[in-house]
C-alpha cells in the first residue's frame, strides 16, 4: 500500500507539473534570468550577453544576470546548471569544447553532452584564422603555405590558445588533410599565443581574427584563410578554407544556451523564442559584425543537430591527435 501511495503521489506531482508548464511558459520571464558562463568575468561573451539582455529587456522587461564560473574545462559551470531548478530561469552558456570536444578528450565526465541538460538554441559564432608570422613564413596564401611547410615536416610549428580546444584540433585537421606535420605549441590563452606568433617563436597559429588583426595591419602577421563558411567582412580579401578546397575546415568557435534537464518543453520553446528574437535584431547583428561574430538563433532541433555534427568532426580530430585531457 505504501508503495502504491508513493507512486500515486509521484504521478500527481508529474501531472501537476505538466499542467503548469504551459502557464509557466506563457509567463516566462517574470523575473531576471541567470546565465552561467564558464569563463572569468570580463570575457567577450559577457559583453555579448549584456547586449542581448538589453534587447530582450525591451520586450520582456527582465534583466540577464551573468554568473561567471570558470575552471575545470567548463565542468564547474555544467555542474552548477545541473543543480539549478528546471524552470527556465537558470541557463548555461555552453561552447564548442564543453559539448563537442570534452566528451572525446576526457576519459570520464560528470555529464553527457546530450542527456544531462536540454539544449535551447545557438548564441554566437566566430571564426578561426590561419595566421602566420610575416618575417619567417614566405607564403602569401594557403596553397603557398602548404607547399612551403610540407617539405619541412616537424620543422614548422603552430600555436593554439590552449591544448584540447578547437584552435589545437584545427591544426590536426589541416595536418591530416594537407599532408603536413606541423608541431602543436599550446599556450594558456589567446594573448600569449599572439605574442609568440608576432615574436616569431612559432610560425603559424589558429586564432580569432580580432586577436591578430592589429598585427596584420602593422605588417607583422599575415592571415591566409578563415574557417567560417563566408569571408569575414573585417577582411573580405582573405578566402575561406572551403574556397581553398578544405571543407573539413569549416569551423565555428561557437556558444549556445542549455537549460536544466527537467525544464518543460513549453518553457524551453519560450526561452528559445525570446533569445532568437533578440539575436535576430539588427542592433545585435551590427555590433557583433564589428568583432567578427554572428548570432546563431537556431531552433532547438537545429541546434541539437548542429552540436551532433560538430561532435562528429572533433571526435575524428581527437582520435587522429591521440590527445587526452589531464584529469
Amino acid at each position: 500500500m505504501k508503495k502504491r501511495a508513493l507512486l500515486a503521489a509521484a504521478a500527481a506531482a508529474w501531472l501537476a507539473t505538466s499542467a503548469l508548464a504551459p502557464v509557466a511558459a506563457q509567463s516566462w520571464p517574470d523575473r531576471p534570468i541567470k546565465v552561467i558562463v564558464p569563463f572569468a568575468a570580463g570575457n567577450v561573451l559577457d559583453t555579448a550577453l549584456r547586449q542581448v539582455g538589453e534587447e530582450m529587456k525591451k520586450t520582456n522587461g527582465q534583466n540577464i544576470i551573468i554568473d561567471n564560473k570558470p575552471g575545470g574545462a567548463g565542468i564547474i559551470a555544467v555542474q552548477a546548471l545541473m543543480q539549478a531548478p528546471p524552470d527556465g530561469y537558470t541557463l548555461l552558456l555552453n561552447n564548442t569544447s564543453m559539448l563537442t570536444i570534452n566528451p572525446f578528450t576526457f576519459s570520464k565526465l560528470p555529464y553527457d553532452n546530450e542527456k544531462s541538460f536540454k539544449h535551447v538554441t545557438g548564441f554566437l559564432g566566430s571564426s578561426l584564422v590561419l595566421a602566420v608570422n610575416a618575417a619567417s613564413v614566405p607564403a602569401n596564401n594557403l596553397k603557398e603555405f602548404i607547399a612551403w611547410a610540407k617539405p619541412q615536416g616537424a620543422g614548422v610549428s603552430y600555436a593554439s590558445f590552449t591544448a584540447g580546444n578547437s584552435s589545437h584540433f584545427a591544426g590536426v585537421i589541416l595536418n591530416q588533410r594537407a599532408g603536413l606535420n606541423m608541431v602543436h605549441v599550446p599556450f594558456n590563452g589567446t594573448p600569449p599565443a599572439v605574442q609568440n606568433l608576432v615574436g616569431g617563436q612559432v610560425h603559424a597559429a589558429f586564432l580569432p581574427l580580432t586577436a591578430v588583426r592589429p598585427h596584420v595591419e602593422s605588417g607583422k602577421v599575415k592571415v591566409l584563410a578563415v574557417s567560417t563558411p563566408k569571408r569575414s567582412p573585417l577582411m573580405p580579401a582573405v578566402p575561406t578554407f572551403v574556397e581553398e578546397g578544405f571543407a573539413d575546415m569549416n569551423i565555428y568557435i561557437w556558444s549556445g544556451l542549455s537549460a536544466p534537464l527537467g525544464t518543460p518543453d513549453a518553457v524551453v520553446q519560450r526561452v528559445q523564442a525570446e533569445f532568437a528574437k533578440a539575436l535576430k535584431t539588427q542592433a545585435i547583428i551590427d555590433k557583433w559584425r564589428e568583432t567578427d561574430s554572428e548570432p546563431l538563433p537556431f531552433s532547438t532541433p537545429d541546434f541539437i543537430n548542429f552540436v551532433r555534427a560538430d561532435a562528429k568532426r572533433w571526435s575524428e580530430a581527437v582520435r587522429i591527435s591521440g590527445f587526452k585531457a589531464s584529469e
